[in-house]
Formats: C-alpha cells, structure tokens, sequence
C-alpha cells in the first residue's frame, strides 16, 4: 500500500511538472554585463536620462513611447505595452517588430540572450 502511494505521488509529480508551460528563465547578472556591451551605448538606466535612445529605467510594464524621449518615432502612436512577448519580438528584430521606421540596429539572436537581458530590465524599477 505504501509503495502504491509513493509511486501515486511520484506520478503526480512528473506530470505536473511536465505539464506546464516552460517559463522564460534569465539571468539578471548575465543580462547587466550583456546590457553593458550591447545596449549601454545608446540607452541608459537612470529614470529619464536619455542617450541616443531612452532610458529603460522601469521600461517592463510600460507603453511604448510614453516617457519624455523626444525622439520617438517608431513606437510612438502604438498601442505595445513592453511585457515578455513584446521585449522579446523587439530584441530578437527590432525592424521585423516596429517597422523600418526605428533606429535601433541591435539584434539579438538568441533566446537566452534576450532572457538575461528582460531579467535586467526588470530590476530597473
């Protein structure tokens, strides 16, 4: 009887676990020194210092194009909101996702890349 409820339990177990969507895991501390090399140069972190492009202080959960940044153009008028799907269809094509319209020539490619990088963003509040 025991083993049966060990095995019953043991059993619930996986198929939960397997059950489940697969969540987007980064890492923050992998996400800055990425942030220092790829997006430092345009962007800052501090709440509305601005660079060639804005600052990205507090940008998860806000709309697109609605700080002080004088220089929107692209994300201006638009409805996006930069939650996970939004920041990771930006980041992987930032051309593909807004139009020829933007700037930004960053590009990153891969899923954990831009995993680490939303982990950051997400500290910045």
């Amino acid at each position: 009887m025991r083993k049966g409820m060990i095995g019953a339990l043991g059993m619930a177990l996986m198929l939960a676990l397997a059950g489940g969507p697969a969540l987007a895991e980064g890492d923050a501390k992998a996400g800055e020194k990425l942030f220092s090399k790829k997006c430092k140069m345009c962007h800052a972190v501090k709440a509305g210092k601005h660079r060639i492009g804005p600052s990205l202080f507090g940008v998860v959960g806000r709309k697109a194009g609605s700080t002080d940044f004088k220089k929107y153009k692209a994300l201006k008028d638009s409805d996006i909101v930069w939650d996970e799907a939004n920041l990771h269809g930006w980041l992987e094509n930032p051309k593909k996702f807004a139009g020829k319209s933007t700037k930004m020539p960053t590009k990153l490619k891969k899923k954990q890349d831009r995993d680490n990088i939303i982990e950051y963003l997400e500290t910045l509040d």
